[in-house]
């Protein structure tokens, strides 16, 4: 998806793909077990059995961007930062809220309107259903927007010292919180109190990449790359054996797992675009054409996966569960993809025409008001 703001570069939109296909990957596993199928034993298939990692690259990849889009205008226009965000979330967002409150007819309130704020906490109508379940992290991700232009500015003036300031504010937090919350991994999962870190590591990642990327450049592009991966890799089968996700759960492996795993993942953004590795064409157009419509992908797949699973169950193709499953695959990843460009074309792209640069000329974050 190519900004206004800072000059395109594909590798961004790959990893958006990847990370909405982690999170696919991950509800189609699900939804394999809950058609008796046997699960995968071993803990390096974290990234499939744990694959709402996917979420936590989404954030930390949004803490990047934003702050590279920081350090390349040097100032930021709140309105017109907002009206931007505005215009990329909130159609097909509203559209799944609407949904939501579509399904839940019968128990809705009128005070459940306001839960369009945060769908990630209490009752919100979008968790009812699997079919617009994702719409939880929309909140979050909006709440960072909230504050990111002021964030923003402090970095550039203060430097990544600022940043981790408010990482180890966040470091009490999680500790405080673990105390007082029964269901504290829900809650490292689903709030601001256990993501907001993932945030702030992607704009670390970014500013460190301004100051240091050109050292990872050349022989050490490659070989870097390969090892962010493998941290990749192995955070997710760290998770896998000692953190699998239960909401119910009080596991104090969650209290740093966010850092752990955004540390990772900004460590992959920053390689992959530091190494570029030449992909074939035909490959570059497709993952660039899954990022462009992953926003749309990553908020509908669970209702696709969900409608096939209730519709046709898991058909016996050959008799055993995961081949069989395997062989689903393709059909439904490549369902969910035709939805997602027909959602992207037709809610997410006319709006997008409507954005505009929100960079000015000033050094700082102008913060301009309404009447301005």
């Amino acid at each position: 998806m190519k900004s206004l703001n800072l000059p395109y570069n594909p590798r961004i939109d790959q990893l958006r793909w990847l990370a909405a296909t982690l999170v696919f990957l991950f509800h189609y596993y699900l939804a394999y077990r809950e058609q008796g199928g046997v699960p995968l034993a071993s803990n390096w298939f974290g990234l499939v059995t744990e694959g709402h990692t996917g979420v936590g690259l989404f954030f930390a990849l949004s803490g990047f961007l934003f702050m590279q889009i920081a350090q390349h205008q040097q100032t930021i226009v709140y309105r017109d930062f907002l009206r931007n965000r505005c215009l990329r979330i909130l159609p097909l967002f509203l559209t799944i809220f609407m949904l939501a409150t579509a399904i839940g007819r019968d128990k809705f309130a009128p005070q459940d309107v306001l839960y369009v704020l945060s769908t990630n906490l209490g009752l919100a109508p979008t968790s009812y259903t699997p079919v617009t379940g994702a719409a939880w992290s929309i909140s979050v991700e909006f709440t960072f927007y909230l504050v990111f232009p002021f964030l923003a500015r402090f970095t550039l003036e203060q430097g990544p010292r600022y940043l981790l300031k408010l990482l180890a504010l966040m470091v009490f937090f999680k500790l405080a919180a673990f105390t007082v919350n029964e269901k504290s991994t829900l809650m490292y999962f689903s709030t601001l109190v256990g993501r907001f870190d993932q945030f702030l590591i992607g704009m670390l990642a970014a500013v460190l990449a301004a100051r240091y990327g050109a050292l990872l450049r050349g022989r050490l592009a490659l070989p870097a790359l390969v090892a962010s991966v493998l941290l990749v890799v192995f955070n997710s089968a760290l998770q896998s054996k000692y953190g699998k996700f239960d909401p119910a759960t009080h596991a104090r492996f969650w209290i740093g797992w966010s850092m752990l795993e955004a540390a990772g993942w900004s460590a992959l953004i920053v390689t992959w675009l530091a190494a570029a590795p030449r992909l074939p064409a035909w490959l570059e157009r497709v993952l660039d054409q899954g990022g462009k419509i992953s926003f749309s992908f990553y908020l509908l797949h669970m209702g696709v996966i969900h409608l096939l699973a209730k519709s046709f169950g898991l058909p016996a193709i050959t008799g055993d569960k995961l081949t069989d499953a395997l062989l689903l695959l393709p059909l439904v990843y490549g369902l969910t993809w035709a939805i997602a460009v027909l959602s992207y074309s037709a809610v997410e792209e006319p709006f997008l025409r409507l954005r505009r640069s929100y960079g000015a000329a000033k050094p700082g974050v102008q913060l301009v008001s309404d009447a301005a």
